[in-house]
Parts: structure tokens; C-alpha cells; sequence
């Protein structure tokens, strides 16, 4: 049985194993917390006799937690997220300098809502970081759960009974291309068509499964799991793309390039906010998601159903 106890413990030394988990870096930790590094390997030794374990194990690309660091991260960073509310207390209401929030959200929804909603934020909520993490709706849960994030915008994803959602509406997807191309007229046109896929397994998307119940398949030239990618692609190419209709928008709008509806019908999606029930009494998060909703009906990208 661990003699330690929680009179004992430096609980500063959380906040270390919080920074090189999520840095992957002792440099980068010491960084973040304002350290030095040598202050940061203090740290990570006595976190070792605590746990008995290495925690983290040194590779060519840095620092690789363990089994037994996977295994506690959560629970730290749970624990930390609880002494942050708490703290959270202590300010005055309106005062929100030094606070930090995660927005979990996708490059497609970061490119078309991302400059607006930041812009809304720096006006009403002066003095407040944000930061914008990549997620998408497979693993969006696990990392609201984790503390990874702090609330987040997908397209579904969400159904866990510790999650407070709110349902945006629903969208479609639409194409864009070079504007020297010219539009496919009809379906099997479409199919035939040189395609870029946005994709997170860079191998099926929502068209494939479209055209196969049609009896078609398209040809795929090149897949990227990146949005920001797709404008750099397209140009001066012979293909097309059919991605997120506020993606579809805010590209084309960027690059100059046509925009079109697919000549298959595609299934619409659902745009979701979601953030973890135990954060709901901090006003910061209540009141960004609010300026997220705002961000959603005002943007000329975004258009719900």
C-alpha cells in the first residue's frame, strides 16, 4: 500500500506530468509552466518514486508515455480540471485575463468559422488564450472526457451522458473546383471526374458511398486528411472536390473557384457544441459556447438547415 499522502505531496508536481504529457517535450514543459528544465527533471524524478514507474521514456522524438502514464493521465488531468473550477471562483466575474480555453474542432469548421468566433471573443471576453485543437467526431468524445479539450464543434460524435450538447442543425456538402474547369453535367460525368479526398482514413468518403448505390466509383487522384490543404491542390489542377458546404464556401471564396451542388445526392450532417456536464458552472465556457452559436447563425459559410 502507497504510504503518500495527499498532506505529503507537492500537488505542483501534477501540473509537471499534465505539461510533458501533453508536450512530449522537458524543454517544452518548462516552457509552458515557466520553469527551467532542470526544475521540470526535478519534478519527473519525484513523480517516478511516487508511481514507480519511468512515466515517461526518452526517444528520438522525445518523451513516450507509458502504460502506467496513459493510464493516470486522465485521472490527473480530471483532478486539475476540478481544481480549476474551483479557482475559478476566486476571480470576479467578467475578469478573464490569463484563463485559457480549448476548442476541439475540425480545419474545415477553423477555416470557416475560426477567425469570426475569435474575433467575437477577443471583443466580449478580453484577455482570454485560446486555443483551437484538431478533432474530429470519432475521437472528439474520448478528448472532451480526457480534459483534452473544453467544449468542441462537430458533426455528431457526441452521445455520452456526461456531455451537454446543443444542436446546431444540419448542412450539406457541396464541390468546388478550379474555375478554368469546367462542371460535370451529370452523374456518371461526376464519377469520372479526377477527385481529391478529404478524408481521415484518406480512403472512403461520403461520395463513395453515394455513387456506389448508384452502381458508379469515382476516381481518386490523391487524398489528404487536411482542409487546409485542399486550396493549394485544386489550383491550376484538373480536379474537384466535394467537402463540408461551409469548407465548400470559405475556400472557393479564398481561391476564387466555382462552387457547385454534387450531381449525386449526398447526405446531409449535423453540427453539434458539445462540452463536459462537470464544467458547466464555469461562466468562460457557457459564455464562449454562446459566442459559438452566434459564430454559426451569423457566418455567411455556414448555412443550417
Amino acid at each position: 500500500m502507497n504510504d503518500i499522502n495527499i498532506e505529503s505531496m507537492d500537488l505542483n508536481l501534477m501540473k509537471v506530468f499534465e505539461a510533458l504529457f501533453e508536450e512530449g517535450s522537458a524543454t517544452r514543459a518548462a516552457i509552458r509552466l515557466g520553469l527551467t528544465q532542470s526544475a521540470v527533471s526535478a519534478s519527473l524524478s519525484k513523480l517516478r518514486l511516487i508511481y514507480h514507474d519511468p512515466l515517461f521514456e526518452r526517444t528520438g522524438r522525445g518523451l513516450k508515455p507509458t502504460a502506467r502514464s496513459n493510464e493516470l493521465a486522465p485521472i490527473i488531468e480530471s483532478a486539475l480540471g476540478q481544481c480549476r473550477l474551483v479557482a475559478s471562483y476566486a476571480v470576479p466575474k467578467g475578469h478573464f485575463e490569463g484563463k485559457t480555453v480549448t476548442i476541439g474542432l475540425s480545419d474545415d469548421f477553423e477555416i470557416a468559422l475560426g477567425k469570426q468566433l475569435l474575433d467575437k471573443i477577443n471583443q466580449s471576453l478580453k484577455g482570454i488564450h485560446v486555443i483551437y485543437r484538431q478533432t474530429h467526431s470519432r475521437i472528439v468524445q474520448d478528448m472532451l472526457l480526457r480534459h483534452q479539450i473544453d467544449l468542441a464543434i462537430t458533426a455528431g460524435g457526441m452521445a455520452s451522458h456526461l456531455i451537454k450538447t446543443y444542436r446546431l442543425g444540419k448542412s450539406n456538402y457541396l464541390c468546388i473546383t478550379d474555375k478554368k474547369n469546367d462542371v460535370p453535367e451529370n452523374v456518371r460525368a461526376y464519377a469520372d471526374y479526377p477527385h481529391l479526398l478529404v478524408s481521415s482514413s484518406g480512403f472512403v468518403g461520403v461520395v463513395d458511398e453515394a455513387l456506389k448505390t448508384l452502381g458508379l466509383k469515382r476516381k481518386v487522384v490523391v487524398s489528404t486528411t487536411h482542409f487546409s490543404a485542399v486550396p493549394f491542390l485544386l489550383s491550376d489542377s484538373h480536379m474537384l472536390t466535394t467537402i463540408p458546404s461551409h469548407a465548400a464556401y470559405a475556400i472557393a471564396e479564398m481561391a476564387n473557384m466555382h462552387v457547385f451542388l454534387p450531381p449525386a445526392k449526398m447526405p446531409s450532417y449535423e453540427l453539434i457544441i458539445g462540452n463536459r456536464i462537470g464544467g458547466k458552472h464555469d461562466y468562460v465556457i457557457e459564455e464562449i459556447k454562446q459566442l459559438i452559436i452566434d459564430t454559426c447563425f451569423s457566418s455567411t459559410y455556414l448555412k443550417l438547415e
